[in-house]
């Protein structure tokens, strides 16, 4: 049991128009080596821009913090800037990391930004501090939280404060989340392990998986939410993505510096290194014997031609049986990534 009560859980909103691709990009504002933070947002608008324009359905920002080399740290922010800046593209959170904040501010922050953009906000919802354990407990006040045990609570008032209300006896009853909207935001469940899509399913709720993060569980985990999924009104019905490591281009070099960048930022990662990756270390990481001997295709990353690309996605999505793919391409080049994303759009058009 998940905690949630049925009376809690929302419905599927009606799904977006079938003008836009069932891709989006899930964007975690890197800051690359030696520009500021303001050039890194600037750059996300251009990519919301550029995507936008390729057709692309959704426009995500991650939330992650104490790193140097992102600007993600306020994804309410950065949804509200891009949303503003761009006219058609959905743009949202992927995502609020619920135990960081309190289920009353994340309705009133989305239930604004619904205000200021009706019908084009997304919210995703994740168990995980998104942070070092330092930080989660800087961010909570000291407080210690048991994600697994708070998450199904925190959504359920999120959920009543956002629209469905609680029981009259309920001590939030006489509380608005102003202001007062419509609407409420297109809701997701995020996951990277077996937890995530079976609390979408139960509690009748939209699931996005994290490919990138557990490709090994990824199709089995989705195909069951499909499998399992609970509505909680007549109207309801499955609705699942899955965010894959990405990148398209004809270029091989290219290709082999995109693959040897999220090696590096692994390893740096694993090594609590947050600061911004050297272009001469990808470069050269890339360039090695050693390194272009090693590669190999665990699973993990879809890159390549945008032939191979979209075809392979395409291969994920049937096999998963979602309704979109999300697109998670990191790199150090912000004029190849927007590249990988308009070749993707134009190969998927061609090869589905």
């Amino acid at each position: 049991m998940t905690g949630l009560p049925p009376s809690l859980a929302p419905g599927v909103s009606t799904s977006p128009g079938t003008a836009t691709l069932p891709l989006s990009v899930l964007d975690f504002v890197g800051i690359e080596h030696g520009e500021s933070a303001a050039s890194s947002i600037r750059g996300a608008v251009g990519i919301a821009r550029s995507v936008e324009a390729a057709g692309y359905r959704r426009y995500w920002v991650s939330e992650h913090h104490n790193m140097r080399s992102l600007a993600c740290s306020a994804p309410e922010l950065l949804t509200a800037h891009v949303a503003g800046q761009t006219e058609s593209i959905r743009v949202g959170a992927a995502g609020i990391m619920l135990p960081n904040h309190a289920a009353f501010k994340v309705a009133e922050v989305f239930r604004t930004l619904l205000a200021m953009h009706p019908g084009r906000i997304d919210l995703a919802l994740g168990r995980a501090p998104g942070t070092d354990p330092l930080t989660a407990h800087v961010l909570r006040r000291g407080l210690q939280v048991d994600p697994g045990a708070g998450f199904p609570g925190q959504v359920a008032e999120l959920l009543a404060f956002l629209g469905d209300g609680f029981p009259e006896d309920h001590p939030y009853a006489p509380l608005v989340a102003a202001p007062v909207v419509d609407e409420r935001p297109e809701l997701f469940v995020l996951g990277s392990s077996g937890y995530g899509p079976r609390f979408a399913a139960v509690n009748g709720l939209r699931a996005v998986f994290a490919h990138h993060m557990s490709p090994e569980i990824a199709v089995e985990a989705l195909r069951d939410y499909r499998r399992d999924f609970t509505p909680a009104s007549p109207d309801d019905a499955p609705y699942s993505a899955m965010s894959v490591l990405t990148f398209a281009s004809e270029d091989e070099d290219a290709v082999v510096e995109f693959e040897a960048g999220w090696a590096l930022t692994m390893r740096n990662l694993a090594r609590g290194v947050r600061e911004p990756l050297r272009p001469e270390q990808v470069v050269e990481l890339a360039r090695s014997a050693d390194f272009r001997d090693a590669r190999r295709d665990d699973g993990r990353m879809v890159s390549g031609t945008p032939k191979a690309v979209a075809e392979r996605l395409l291969e994920l999505k049937d096999q998963a049986q979602v309704d979109e793919v999300v697109v998670v391409t990191p790199s150090l080049d912000r004029a190849r990534r927007t590249a990988s994303y308009e070749d993707l759009a134009d190969a998927w058009r061609a090869a589905a």
